[in-house]
């Protein structure tokens, strides 16, 4: 009974000693602690505070052409519910479409002139809503928003204006128009496509830059390489341009399926998407060699790209608005390469953004570029000598 109990319990204890050796391999390699304890709750804190639907402050510009007393309490009710934050004021048009364009302004308040003397007279007003839709989710709740606040201005109108006590009500005194712009049909489509593309176009260049160095320490021509007259840059060059033009050919394919097949509108100039695809594909190749030089096997380089890959997509704007998230997580998207290369890509496809109107998300790539590239360089020197 004993021998034969034995023998049942033998492919058990071979289990038992597997299992054994596998987790006393994970525990002494310090370079996977990291990654199973440390990187998971990182995203749990940071995302669960970063994805959420909520807006809770829009930027607004104000355009009042009447300057009146009453003008100047309805701006006042947008600003003090704490939904809105006014952002500048003008008399022109083209200002505020610069606003929208350049992304400083999520909605335009259009008050024209002789408001409060047409309320006052006819008992019927105008107010108008230029809302971005480029996210067409976004502005469904800006409008919302503003609606609600519109409506209550309604309700107290009689006690603002004496001269409207006793009149029906039943018709509302402001009627607001609201034009949706750079989306007018809210089509989540063309919302979402620019940005999944810039997605894919990050997954290969990330990955496959992030396990191109590691692979050759794991089958050991790292050293073969380095005993060789080859020069530092030809050796970075050699890995990287490669991956660039893979990445450049990529982001081709993406633009003629997202016209031929998503009909996506294109009212920029391709030139400028491709100009700043080509620093952001620097800046993803060097944090990807960067990967690639501090890691010691494909499958660490692997978790350590996917753990950054998932916040980056999470606070880059794809699928939640950056504007609904807290302050300290919109300060720390200004890091994402991915938040700018998503922004650029929606403002010259849906808007027709030119260079002068993404200078600023454009000078950060440039800059990460720099510094990406600068500290992978840098890190293969001194695991090579």
């Amino acid at each position: 009974m004993k021998k034969r109990l034995k023998t049942l319990l033998k492919p058990l204890e071979v289990v038992g000693y597997l299992l054994q050796k596998e987790f006393q391999q994970i525990f002494r390699n310090r370079g996977m602690l990291p990654i199973i304890f440390i990187m998971p709750f990182i995203q749990l804190v940071i995302l669960s505070n970063a994805a959420t639907f909520d807006v809770p402050e829009v930027t607004f510009h104000l355009q009042d052409s009447d300057h009146s007393a009453l003008s100047d309490l309805l701006t006042k009710r947008f600003f003090s519910t704490g939904y809105f934050r006014l952002t500048g004021e003008s008399n022109r048009q083209e200002i505020a479409i610069e606003e929208l364009v350049a992304n400083r302004a999520k909605m335009v308040l259009v008050i024209p002139r002789n408001f409060e003397k047409e309320i006052a007279t006819t008992g019927h007003g105008t107010v108008q809503l230029l809302i971005d839709a480029e996210d067409g989710f976004t502005a469904g709740v800006i409008r919302g928003y503003a609606t609600d606040i519109v409506r209550a201005f309604n309700r107290d109108l009689p006690e603002l204006l004496p001269q409207l006590e006793g009149r029906s009500l039943v018709t509302p005194l402001i009627d607001i128009r609201s034009r949706a712009w750079y989306n007018p049909e809210l089509v989540y489509r063309d919302y979402m496509v620019p940005g999944v593309l810039v997605v894919l176009v990050t997954l290969v260049g990330l990955f496959l830059s992030g396990m191109n160095v590691v692979r050759e320490k794991e089958i050991g021509t790292i050293d073969q390489i380095n005993v060789t007259p080859i020069r530092r840059w030809q050796f970075i060059t050699g890995k990287l341009v490669p991956f660039w033009i893979i990445g450049l050919g990529e982001l081709t394919v993406g633009l003629v399926i997202s016209r031929a097949l998503f009909q996506v509108p294109m009212l920029g100039h391709y030139y400028v998407i491709y100009l700043v695809a080509a620093v952001y594909m620097l800046v993803v190749l060097g944090m990807g060699l960067l990967i690639s030089t501090v890691t010691e096997s494909q499958q660490q380089a692997m978790f350590i790209a996917w753990f950054f890959m998932v916040i980056f997509v999470l606070l880059s704007g794809l699928f939640t608005a950056i504007e609904s998230m807290p302050h300290w997580a919109q300060n720390l998207t200004q890091l994402n390469p991915i938040r700018h290369f998503v922004d650029i890509m929606r403002r010259v496809m849906l808007k027709g953004a030119t260079l002068s109107d993404i200078a600023q998300p454009f000078a950060i790539l440039a800059a990460q570029a720099v510094v990406m590239l600068a500290l992978a360089v840098n890190r293969y020197r001194k695991t090579s000598e």
